[in-house]
């Protein structure tokens, strides 16, 4: 009981406390006017925070602008930068292709070596050559095509002349020969001759069937001029001098001089032979009887009375 008393005193004493706080006045200085201002100062800081992040909105937007237009300025400037110096290296490109086509087909090109005794330099032309035009190839002269197939005794002096047709680049030497196709021999005329705008040549046939291991046989021959830097099989181009073997001679040896009181007739004998003599006996009877048994029938008939 004693404790349930203590414990309603205490509580009565505390609701007097709150009682009496909650009926005693604010000091001045929390007055009206000092939480009206407390009110303004919060709202005015507000808006100054706002006005803040705003502007800290705007500047950094602004600046993400004038960033993506700088980068897109830039793009712009580096693709036509780009663009013209494509345009300028294709310009470029074209005009050194056909700077160097004319350089190849009109100029000369100049070749520079060194060696032990200094530099030399040399300059070779080249020509642009159509390749509709024809293969060069050679007219003979002497022996002249109407004259027809022409016999050469082995042992003399053969010449053979030509003029060039349609050639527009002159080989540095050309190769003489004569073929045989009996003996499957080529026999060589001349050797790394040079070119001129008529060609000859004088074979001395007895001077290489004298040490010839491989002498001529009595046959046809095919004259062959060729150039020299290149096969007779090799394809011939437009304006270049193709392999001529179109002129066929004929060669033959001759036989030995023989006394006429040593000479033999190997074809013929001023007597006849046992055969022939047989055969002609054969053919003398036959005509007798002949002859007798025509006049006996004759003399019969009364044709000679």
């Amino acid at each position: 009981m004693k404790g349930s008393g203590l414990f309603s005193i205490f509580s009565s004493f505390l609701l007097f406390c709150i009682a009496f706080s909650s009926a005693w006045p604010w000091p001045g200085s929390f007055g009206n006017h000092e939480v009206d201002a407390l009110i303004l100062r919060r709202q005015g800081q507000r808006q100054s925070d706002t006005a803040a992040a705003s502007t800290a909105a705007a500047s950094a937007s602004g600046t993400a602008a004038a960033s993506a237009s700088a980068s897109a300025s830039a793009s712009a400037s580096a693709s036509a930068s780009a663009s013209a110096s494509a345009s300028a290296s294709a310009s470029g490109s074209a005009s050194a292709s056909a700077s160097a086509s004319a350089s190849e087909s009109k100029s000369e090109k100049k070749t520079t070596s060194k060696s032990k005794s200094g530099t030399k330099t040399t300059s070779t032309k080249t020509t642009a050559i159509d390749p509709r035009l024809p293969p060069g190839g050679i007219s003979m002269i002497t022996p002249a095509a109407i004259d027809g197939v022409q016999y050469y005794k082995v042992g003399e002096y053969v010449t053979f002349k030509w003029n060039y047709t349609s050639l527009s680049v002159t080989p540095s030497a050309i190769d003489v020969l004569a073929s045989c196709s009996m003996n499957s021999a080529t026999y060589t005329i001349a050797a790394n001759m040079s070119v001129e705008e008529t060609g000859a040549v004088t074979w001395d046939t007895g001077d290489y069937q004298a040490t010839a291991t491989n002498p001529f046989p009595v046959a046809s021959y095919t004259l062959i001029v060729h150039d020299a830097s290149k096969d007779i099989t090799d394809v011939p181009s437009a304006g270049y001098l193709g392999a001529y073997q179109q002129y066929v001679f004929g060669m033959y040896t001759g036989q030995p001089y023989t006394p006429l009181n040593e000479f033999k007739c190997a074809t013929c004998s001023g007597a006849l032979s046992i055969h022939e003599k047989q055969a002609m006996g054969v053919v003398l009877m036959t005509a007798a009887i002949t002859i007798m048994s025509f006049t006996w029938f004759a003399s019969g008939f009364g044709v000679f009375s």
